[in-house]
Parts: C-alpha cells; sequence; structure tokens
C-alpha cells in the first residue's frame, strides 16, 4: 500500500535515497553541484547510465508525490482508467478547488459549488478511493497552498497537473506544473522524462523593509527576464538575502516563478522552512531535513562563484528593493509602483485610473504574514473611519489560514474596511468570477494579488485590466479607489475630513504565534484496498465523458493538409483552450472542445476564434466548427503558432482537443514547456520553423504537406512543402526536440498508448 502523508519515515527514505543517488552522481559527474542539480540528479531513476548536460538531455526521474487539482484530476483519472492497473504507484492526491465559483461569499460559493459540482466530486472521490489516492473535498483550499502545509518537504520531488506546483519551492521542494499525462504515467509507475534545465541564479542580499514584499521579488524578475526567459530552466534563489525571507514568502516568489516560463523555482533549506514545518504540525520531519542539509543547500563552491556554477546570474538587492506593480495584460509588464502614475495619466496608455475591484489572497499570497501585513494596513483606515473605496475581496488559500486568521481577528479587520471573504478556491484567479456584466462590458482596471493577468484571465472580459502587485499594496489601492495612488507619497481622507498617511505595515509573524488552526475534516483517506469501489460515468452525463485511446499513426505522411488557424502574438493556453464558463465542462472533451482556439488571435483578419473554412468557404467561422467539418470529411490540419505558443497553464485540454478534432501538427516560432510536453505527449507533432521568420510564408488559404515521418529521427529537421492557392510551392525545414522514446509515442498515438501496451506485455509475462 503506497504511503500519502509526508511521514518521518517516508521523508528519511526518500532524502536517503537521494544521498545514494548523488554519491552515484557525484563518481561521475565531475563539478560542484548547484541545489537545482541535486534536487534533479538525486531524484535519476539510473544515475549509473543517465548523462546529464543541461539543455540537452532527457532526465528520466523518480518524483516522491503527484498531485491533481479538479479540473485535470478528472482527464488524469479517466486516462488512468485506461491502464487496466488498480492503484497508484506514489503517493497521490486530489484537491477540488478549481470548480468553485465566486458569487456572494465563501459559505454560499461553497454550498452552491457542491450542488452544483456534485456529479465530478462524486467521480473523483469515487476514483480517489478505487485508486489509493488521498481526496481533498471542496472548501479545504487550493491545491498549492495544502501541498505546503501538508505534503511538500525539503528535498523532495512533487509533479502537480498545475502550473503554480513550484509554490512548493518555498521550502526547499523540486515542484514542477505538468500536464495530466505526465502525472498518469508517474502513477502508473513508470519514470518522469524532462529536459535537464538550465541553471538561473538569482543572488538576494539584504533585507525587505518597508512597503517592500516577497511578491516585489518575484514581479522586479518578471520584468527583468519577461515571460519566456525562465523557459527550460531552474530558477534557484541563493545569497544571504533568502535566508531572511519567511518560507511563505518564498513561496511566494516560487508560485510566480511560472510566469517567467521557468520549470519551476527553489530556495535552500533554512531554518525559516524548519519553523513552518513545526508551525503545520510536522516538526518531526525538521531534525531529519536538518541532518541532510547538503542535499539541500547548493556546493559552497558554486554559491561562492555562481558565474562559473549557472547558466545566467541576476542580482538584487533586497534593502533597495521598491514595490513593484505588473499588468496589465502580461505579468512582466513591471515597473517600481512610484513610475505608475505617470503612466496612468498618459492617455496613449489607456488605463483607467478608477478601481473597479481589489482581491487579495489565492494560492500566491494568502498566508498568515500576507494576511496579516494586509490586515495592519485596513486597521491603520479604520482607525480614522475610513473603508475600501472599491469592492474588496478575500481568498484565503486553505481552510487551515481561514481558520486561523479569523481565531486571530486579521479577517475581522479585512472585513471592517467592507472586505468580502470567498471559498477557500482558486476562484477569481482563474475565471471563476461569476461577475456584473455591467462592471465589465468598459475597460475597467482590477487590482489583484494574484499570479497571472492574461486578457479575460479573471473574469472572461477582455476589457478588464488586471494590474498585480503584494496583498498590502493591493489594500492600500483599494482604500484609495485609483490606480494611481501610491501610499509613500500621497494622502487619504479619514472620516473627519484629514488627511493621513499610511504607514508601512509592522513586520508580521511568519507563523501564527499560537499556531495554526488545524482541521483536516475535509479531507478523505483512500481504503486499504480499493478494488470493491465502482467508478460510475453515466453514458448521458453532460459533465464526464469516458475517453478513448487515440488511433495510432497510420505510417502516412500529412499530405496537403489546410491551416486551421495561424496564430498572432501572444497565443496562452487560456485562449487556445478557455476556462471560464468552459471550466464545468473539463471532464466532458467532446463538449468542452466547442471553445478550441476561441480566444486566439487570427494573423490575417485580426479576428478571435475564427477563421476561413477552405471546404465551406465560410470565412468567419468558428476555429472548432471548422476543425469539425475537416474531421468528418478525414482531413488532417495544423496550427501555425507565434513566440512561446502555449505559455501559462499546463492546461492539457490545449492538447487534447486539438486531439480530438483531427489536428496533425502545431508548428510555432518556438513553445512553452508545458504545452510542447502536452502536445508531444497526446501524439501531435510539435515542431519549430528552423528560421523563425517562414512564420510569415504561410497564408490562410495554404495547403501543408509534412513530409517523410517515417524517417522521423532526433536531430533531423522535418521537411515541409507549402502549397499556396496560386499554385506555387515553397520548401521549409521544421525542427523538433523529440527523442526516440517521444517518436515511439507518435507513431502509438500517444505516450499512454505505449504505457498501456507495456503494462499488458508485463502483464502477459506474469
Amino acid at each position: 500500500m503506497v504511503e500519502i502523508d509526508s511521514t518521518p519515515d517516508m521523508v528519511a527514505r526518500s532524502l536517503g535515497r537521494s544521498a545514494a543517488t548523488l554519491n552515484a552522481v557525484r563518481r561521475w559527474i565531475g563539478r560542484p553541484l548547484t541545489l537545482a542539480d541535486k534536487l534533479l540528479l538525486g531524484h535519476l531513476d539510473d544515475p549509473q547510465r543517465q548523462e546529464a548536460r543541461p539543455g540537452k538531455t532527457q532526465l528520466k526521474l523518480r518524483p516522491d508525490r503527484v498531485a491533481f487539482q479538479d479540473v485535470l484530476g478528472q482527464s488524469g483519472m479517466l486516462q488512468f482508467m485506461q491502464t487496466g492497473l488498480d492503484r497508484v504507484a506514489v503517493p497521490t492526491s486530489i484537491h477540488c478547488d478549481h470548480l468553485i465559483q465566486a458569487r456572494v461569499n465563501g459559505a454560499s460559493d461553497l454550498a452552491a459549488s457542491r450542488n452544483e459540482n456534485g456529479e465530478v466530486y462524486d467521480f473523483l472521490r469515487s476514483a480517489a478511493a478505487r485508486y489509493g489516492c488521498g481526496f481533498w473535498q471542496p472548501g479545504a483550499g487550493i491545491i498549492h497552498q495544502v501541498i505546503l502545509e501538508n505534503y511538500a518537504f525539503p528535498g523532495c520531488m512533487i509533479i502537480g497537473t498545475d502550473s503554480h506546483t513550484p509554490n512548493g519551492g518555498g521550502l526547499g521542494a523540486c515542484a514542477v506544473g505538468v500536464g495530466g499525462a505526465d502525472a498518469v504515467e508517474v502513477i502508473a509507475g513508470l519514470p518522469w522524462e524532462l529536459l535537464y534545465p538550465r541553471r538561473i541564479a538569482v543572488v538576494l542580499t539584504g533585507k525587505l523593509d518597508g512597503w517592500a514584499a516577497p511578491k516585489d521579488v518575484i514581479l522586479w524578475l518578471a520584468g527583468r527576464l519577461g515571460v519566456a526567459g525562465g523557459t527550460n530552466a531552474i530558477i534557484e534563489y541563493i545569497g544571504p538575502g533568502a535566508r531572511t525571507l519567511s518560507a511563505t514568502g518564498k513561496a511566494t516568489i516560487c508560485n510566480m516563478g511560472a510566469e517567467l516560463g521557468a520549470t519551476t523555482s527553489v530556495f535552500p533549506y533554512d531554518d525559516h522552512m524548519g519553523l513552518y514545518l513545526k508551525a503545520t504540525g510536522r516538526g518531526s520531519l525538521v531534525p531529519i531535513v536538518a541532518g541532510a542539509r547538503d542535499l539541500l543547500t547548493p556546493d559552497a563552491e558554486a554559491e561562492a562563484d555562481p558565474a562559473v556554477h549557472y547558466d545566467q546570474v541576476v542580482e538584487l538587492d533586497l534593502s533597495s528593493l521598491e514595490p513593484h506593480i505588473v499588468g496589465p495584460h502580461s505579468p512582466d509588464r513591471a515597473r517600481s509602483l512610484s513610475a505608475l502614475a505617470a503612466e496612468v495619466a498618459d492617455p496613449a496608455n489607456g488605463f483607467v485610473d478608477a478601481i473597479s475591484t481589489a482581491l487579495i489572497g489565492s494560492c500566491t499570497n494568502s498566508s498568515y504574514e500576507d494576511m496579516s501585513r494586509a490586515a495592519d494596513v485596513a486597521a491603520q483606515a479604520a482607525a480614522h473611519g475610513l473603508a475600501a473605496a472599491a469592492p474588496f475581496l478575500v481568498t484565503p488559500g486553505s481552510e487551515r489560514v481561514r481558520a486561523t486568521i479569523a481565531r486571530d481577528g486579521q479577517m475581522q479587520t479585512l472585513s471592517a474596511i467592507g472586505g468580502t471573504v470567498l471559498a477557500n478556491a482558486c476562484g477569481p484567479c482563474i475565471g471563476q468570477w461569476r461577475r456584473s456584466q455591467n462592471a465589465t462590458a468598459q475597460p475597467n482596471t482590477i487590482v489583484t494579488s494574484y499570479n497571472r493577468n492574461f486578457p479575460a484571465r479573471n473574469d472572461g472580459q477582455p476589457a478588464t485590466m488586471n494590474f498585480i502587485a503584494s496583498p498590502e499594496i493591493v489594500t492600500a489601492l483599494a482604500l484609495a479607489g485609483r490606480l494611481s495612488f501610491d501610499p509613500r507619497r500621497d494622502t487619504l481622507t479619514g472620516a473627519d475630513g484629514r488627511p493621513f498617511k499610511l504607514e508601512p505595515p509592522q513586520p508580521a509573524p511568519e507563523v501564527p504565534p499560537a499556531g495554526f488552526v488545524s482541521d483536516r475534516s475535509a479531507y478523505v483517506a483512500p481504503p486499504a484496498d480499493g478494488r470493491g469501489v465502482e467508478i460510475v460515468i453515466a453514458p448521458d452525463s453532460e459533465r464526464l465523458q469516458a475517453l478513448t485511446p487515440w488511433p495510432a499513426w497510420d505510417g502516412q505522411d500529412f499530405i496537403d493538409v489546410p491551416v486551421l488557424v495561424k496564430a498572432k502574438g501572444k497565443t496562452t493556453t487560456d485562449q487556445i483552450s478557455p476556462a471560464g464558463p468552459w471550466l464545468a465542462l473539463r471532464g466532458h472533451l467532446d463538449r468542452f472542445s466547442d471553445n478550441l482556439l476561441s480566444g486566439a488571435v487570427n494573423a490575417f483578419t485580426g479576428a478571435r476564434g475564427t477563421g476561413l473554412n477552405l471546404l465551406s468557404g465560410a470565412t468567419d467561422e468558428s476555429f472548432s466548427a471548422t476543425a469539425r467539418q475537416y474531421r468528418a470529411a478525414g482531413l488532417k490540419w495544423v496550427v501555425i503558432g507565434d513566440a512561446n505558443y502555449g505559455e501559462g497553464s499546463s492546461r492539457e485540454h490545449a492538447a487534447l482537443s486539438p486531439r480530438l478534432l483531427g489536428g496533425a501538427a502545431v508548428i510555432a516560432r518556438s513553445f512553452a514547456r508545458i504545452h510542447e510536453t502536452n502536445l508531444k505527449k497526446q501524439g501531435l507533432l510539435a515542431l519549430t520553423f528552423c528560421d523563425a521568420a517562414d512564420y510569415e510564408r504561410v497564408r490562410a488559404d495554404d495547403r501543408m504537406s509534412l513530409l517523410d515521418l517515417a524517417g522521423m529521427a532526433p536531430g533531423k529537421p522535418v521537411a515541409c512543402r507549402l502549397a499556396h492557392a496560386d499554385g506555387t510551392v515553397e520548401e521549409l525545414a521544421l525542427n523538433h526536440s523529440y527523442t526516440e522514446e517521444q517518436l515511439a509515442w507518435f507513431r502509438a498515438g500517444s505516450a499512454l498508448n505505449v504505457m498501456r501496451a507495456m503494462t499488458e506485455k508485463d502483464a502477459l509475462s506474469a
């Protein structure tokens, strides 16, 4: 039976395996190791036969834990059911956090979600029991916060079906966001494959002061590196400044590393992590991890001379860091708060000064420390008889946090200035926000302490502009009601008509002085043997649909296939496979796929979600409808993408839907890491232009041929013939990053097909 909790025995075994594996690695690697090296190479499946060249080698790894949220948990369990296995092979948990919609307040929203999503929750609960997974019921909290509070420990490796899984790096874990197929392979007992990431060192000195918060570290870094600057890299925070930050402050920084495209982010072990482990009831782990400190910090030589041992080095003095704010529409549009007022005043930017809603919390910023500092700002205003000038919403990250700040008074302080406490769930951060259409019909400004701010991300409306800052700055902006407010410079007017200035919030406790309220009543442990548990999917269900294996590749080249869309500019997974009102259909792939590419910008027309149908001649048909017509006619099709195609969420459906509707390949200037892997796993070709300028050569009515696919091999470009409607033909070369093993996924139709064949072979041989 697989043990789910991170018990002392489990932690000792994991760190012991890492130590033994690293001893083997050191015999052949011949260089000092960074922390990222230790966390990755310590989890190698076969250290004796593994090459390890950053940016070049595919590592085979053995994660300690897998976590599913309730959206990708549906497709993950539906895929795992195809394997024929009786139980997960590694500790696994499922967390119900994405489907709860923010409407009124936490209690009523949670009750409504349980009623509306009962069928899905019942499926996930029964699947967890059947296959041996821990199940966290709706209301328990957001997956990343629950993982931090219960499962993460320094030195462990976690993969989770959500792009913000790196939140666990705040506790020194190597926590990586993946698509569902990666997670399914690991829980089926196979090693996990990952391109050995580059290593970026962020050297921190000094100490945060005044209004500056850990959030400002990652907002500043996003401005420096951009949304693709961390792609295929691990960001490692070192230096004396790293040891001044709380564990939850570190988690905030690691969480938002996803916005830079980073594989994950991590901090070395220090006493702040030990303090958090004790506060969350895991004090018995502290002597174990403290005794393994050598595994949990970079080698002294690496930290002493990072320019030699890391691929890139960024330096930041925390003492000089100003509060930052990023947005709108991209998390790397960063500036110091003091520079924002001038941008707001410039009509060329089109910013709206009046704040329509302010939101704090989420998986990124709902710690006890965060809520205490926000409450400090709120208390100052309340002392002057002032309430928030804009609607003010508070999202606790977990029931443990919510109950603790209710006990200690922070929640009451935030409520006293007009704050509404939402459910312990993702809510507005992922588009689960039933917001008044009157508020979003025109361009409007929201300010949040969330992590992601792509157009339509929060409320489904592209006119909404989301600016991201720390919880304390967002609280100050809520009190002022305007984006151009700077609490270090500007004043507020109290109920007595007198102006006053907010003081910087006082340093807050990292953990509650009286300890966290401990309550695991929302957790359901699986039975020792779940083979008698029945999983029911109604044939006429509108929410769930059993999956069938994808067909294998027929061995033929793709000849004269149409271009479904040539997407222009930033094309996130939110645009390929939008959430919001579609989120409820994630378990029913066919119905959900009607949203395919509905947010993508047509490079030829500038329209979103519509384009040319070569069969009907329609010029403004939805891409999903066109794809369905092509599939019905036996036509494969391709997508043409711009740079960093598929950035953002780990959303596996952005690959599942194209596969279902007949896609053959996605050809882009470049890919975001998780999306490229998701495409490969589902048997789609993920290709890039050898010359990025060739993107411009593709026309709306082209027919494209991908040739000699039978001879496709690692490092060998794919030949492409582009047939234009005017009769001219162009030849292109397309790159790819497939290994021999990944090519087997394509030929078999999916990675899952390969895995199932292996399972069946093992069963026969047994």
